[in-house]
């Protein structure tokens, strides 16, 4: 099967479905990458503050599979932003991955605290987009305000903004702001990642009776149902899993189409309630560590 891809905002071709490495331990993260290429994914999702790039380019180098195939990310934290520190931060995640050219990288974070370093590590990925050692920049976990206000300061309009997107937690103000910039929306935690529950609600989005009666309409599972319904709404979706019947089950979402019916009924159990930090809690003092070189 072929994952069907979405054009980004500067005509680069991006796999609608990635394959997500976050909090997967270093020593599993080649094993569940190489699975996953196996199966069929061709666009790998990992950070420098995963600590996993390494095995994410193991996994790759071993895969055979040819470069122009393959759809890398990964993003650069916070505690290498400012103009240098970006540009050497691309080094070691490169260096990491086994790769001269990144195929999108983005800012981890909005580091509101200290935006001039924000604004300056973005205007280092604006560089590296013209050197063309990236092919195409993005933000990540940014408002509508952090990205008001990067985009009255940069040239290149971010091609993504990943944010926490799933059933309970829909961020519907964010994903307009990116829609009226040009910019994708790029789903993490898009099956409820770490384990989310509702107010008053004693059970995740995979037990969630809506979402499982739509699940078995369909023949499907409750994660291939969240899947679809992110893609079904246009957005890119990252799951992420290290159980090879797991990577196999997120991975068959594009043989069936849920009515609009369906997708209202998911679009209906919006909590508004965040799993991850609050983008405006992000500091240095508090988040920031140190990338090893590669």
């Amino acid at each position: 099967m072929t994952i069907p891809t979405v054009e980004l905002n500067n005509g680069v071709s991006m796999p609608t479905l990635g394959f997500g490495v976050f909090q997967t331990p270093p020593d599993e993260t080649m094993f569940a990458v190489a699975e996953a290429l196996k199966i069929g994914y061709r666009h790998i999702d990992t950070a420098a503050a995963y600590g996993n790039e390494s095995g994410v380019g193991d996994a790759i180098k071993q895969s055979g599979i040819a470069r122009s195939d393959l759809f890398i990310e990964t993003k650069i934290w916070i505690s290498d932003y400012g103009y240098d520190e970006t540009l050497h931060a691309f080094d070691k995640s490169a260096g990491k991955l086994g790769l001269n050219q990144i195929d999108l990288l983005i800012l981890h974070q909005a580091l509101p605290t200290a935006f001039e370093r924000t604004i300056a590590a973005y205007r280092a990925l604006e560089r590296l987009l013209d050197e063309q050692k990236v092919r195409a920049i993005g933000i990540s976990n940014f408002m509508p305000e952090h990205l008001e206000r990067l985009l009255s300061e940069v040239n290149v309009v971010p091609a993504v903004n990943q944010i926490e997107v799933h059933p309970y937690f829909q961020q519907k103000d964010v994903q307009a702001e990116n829609a009226k910039n040009g910019i994708l929306t790029q789903a993490w935690a898009p099956i409820g990642g770490i384990t989310f529950y509702r107010p008053g609600f004693s059970k995740s989005t995979l037990e969630d009776p809506v979402i499982l009666e739509i699940a078995a309409a369909h023949g499907k599972s409750a994660a291939q149902v969240m899947l679809r319904w992110g893609v079904q709404e246009g957005r890119s979706v990252i799951p992420k899993s290290v159980k090879p019947s797991r990577i196999a089950e997120n991975f068959d979402v594009f043989d069936f189409e849920l009515s609009p019916e369906q997708v209202k009924a998911i679009d209906a159990l919006d909590t508004n309630e965040r799993g991850g930090p609050e983008p405006e809690a992000v500091t240095l003092e508090k988040y920031g560590r140190e990338i090893p070189e590669a």
